[in-house]
């Protein structure tokens, strides 16, 4: 079931809330001055008879590789430089 709540009530309840979507599989839409910001939803439940061969499987059989991968890599390190003030945002 999915309810709505106020983000200072998900504030003082977080515990409780946590417990229902994991326990009761209940969803929360948060809501902050009346606009919808988030929503809390339960994960959905593993796979237990997975193994590493079935994980082996499923990544062999993913997308091809991108060529040009590596050299946007690069591209973005050689563009990362540290902030000149060291504190500053």
């Amino acid at each position: 079931m999915e309810y709505t709540i106020r983000a200072t009530e998900l504030a003082r309840n977080l515990g409780d809330v946590l417990a229902r979507v994991r326990y009761r599989r209940d969803a929360f839409v948060i809501e902050r001055n009346g606009t919808r910001i988030a929503r809390v939803v339960p994960m959905p439940a593993p796979v237990a008879d997975a193994t590493a061969g079935d994980a082996l499987a499923a990544w062999l059989e993913g997308a091809d590789a991108d060529p040009g991968f590596a050299d946007d890599v690069a591209a973005i390190n050689a563009a990362d430089r540290p902030p000149t003030v060291r504190w500053g945002s």
